[in-house]
């Protein structure tokens, strides 16, 4: 009999906190006393959040906890005006952007689908008119002063969806996360360790473009110059990927998702996507392509601003999640491939971010978005590299690099 009203312990949940305080935040090195911590938290949540504010306190931080109330969504795109979609208290959101020195984020949808029938482009209104404070919080952070993480919270309605109960679900989680060991922090700092040493090999290769090639893909992306392969190093619990922002305007071919998203309170399937001189050309998906439509018409989303390779022998995700936090780094047969489309990470930059002027960064073909949309390929993949001395090499084939 499946379980579907299954909590985790109260230990595995301590140890879930300790390693979001104490590893994910300040780059793996946890928060220092005197830190800030906005958590933000759903009701569902709650025992995390406790477990947090726990955390916090021991490491001498001064936590903020924000509670959200789940299932208010629909309501609120159903009643609120324009003017109130595109509100931003502009003071208060810039002086929380000064305090704050660091962000957890637990994601715990409890309806996949709560905003099914909703008009997509109420969705982006709202959410595009709320980029300056994301942006303020970026720009702190490529100056070393604000750090933050994300976190996933097992619910029935996320299970269901993948043909798990909620025991199950949540088992995956554990796993992925380190939880089942005695010591997670130390499994996740041999982890980084290990995923370095590709890292820095890929950052050795100079490379200037790949070539991604398969049954659903033949896509070849230019990296550009001066452009630093990162992994989640934190960012992400978990996080199992080697990513970069590519110069954007060099992505040409097409791509197929085997991966359905789950994004703005609606699923999407079977995504496929053309591109030419670096934008999409074209676009469709088997469900949720109104939904697509209405993404790519936000300003620059119909640009790549991350492509994403997931070693198979480094990832504990042996199953869909229907939650991209997880699914863009689940193992499998042949790892997966993903990219994002909308906002570029600035931190994949060789060179002092901070001193980097607006234009630079358009220059080097950066991509600025206020929406940054991550879609997973899980199917049969070789990805070839030119270096930076024109030579080609094989960098990732049968779900692993070949570094």
């Amino acid at each position: 009999m499946k379980n579907n009203n299954y909590q985790p312990p109260k230990k595995i949940l301590a140890k879930y906190a300790d390693v979001l305080v104490n590893f994910a935040l300040n780059s793996g090195k946890g928060i220092k006393e005197g830190d800030v911590v906005e958590c933000t938290v759903p009701d569902v949540a709650k025992p995390l959040a406790l477990e947090l504010q726990n955390a916090i306190l021991r490491a001498g931080g001064h936590p903020r906890i924000r509670l959200i109330p789940t299932m208010f969504t629909r309501d609120y795109f159903e009643i609120a005006t324009d003017e109130q979609l595109t509100y931003f208290p502009e003071n208060y959101l810039r002086s929380k952007a000064e305090l704050l020195d660091h962000t957890i984020g637990i994601i715990a949808e409890v309806d996949p689908e709560e905003l099914k029938g909703i008009d997509p482009h109420r969705i982006m209104l709202q959410r595009n008119s709320q980029y300056p404070y994301r942006d303020w919080l970026f720009e702190k952070e490529r100056k070393g002063k604000f750090t933050w993480t994300a976190a996933l919270w097992g619910t029935t309605g996320k299970a269901k969806v993948v043909g798990l109960s909620l025991e199950e679900y949540w088992n995956q989680i554990v796993k992925a996360c380190f939880l089942d060991q005695d010591d997670p922090i130390a499994t996740w700092k041999k982890l980084v360790a290990d995923q370095k040493i590709i890292r820095d090999k890929l950052d050795e290769l100079a490379i200037r473009e790949v070539k991604v090639e398969g049954p659903d893909v033949d896509l070849t992306l230019q990296i550009g110059e001066n452009r630093a392969w990162k992994t989640g190093y934190g960012s992400n619990i978990p996080s199992f990927e080697h990513f970069t922002s590519p110069d954007w305007r060099g992505t040409t071919g097409w791509i197929r998702f085997d991966q359905p998203l789950y994004r703005f309170g609606y699923i999407l399937k079977d995504i496929e996507l053309e591109f030419k001189q670096g934008r999409v050309i074209k676009a469709k998906a088997s469900k949720g392509g109104k939904v697509l439509e209405s993404m790519l018409k936000s300003e620059n989303a119909d640009r790549v601003g991350e492509f994403s390779l997931t070693d198979k022998r480094f990832s504990r995700i042996t199953h869909v999640m229907a939650e991209t936090l997880f699914d863009e780094n689940i193992g499998g047969p042949h790892g997966n491939t993903h990219i994002a489309l909308g906002m570029a990470y600035k931190d994949c930059f060789k060179g002092d971010a901070s001193k980097v002027s607006d234009r630079e960064w358009e220059e080097m073909g950066y991509n600025n978005s206020p929406v940054h949309t991550d879609i997973i390929s899980t199917t049969e993949r070789v990805v070839t590299a030119t270096a930076g001395d024109g030579g080609k090499i094989v960098i990732y084939k049968e779900g692993s690099f070949t570094l």
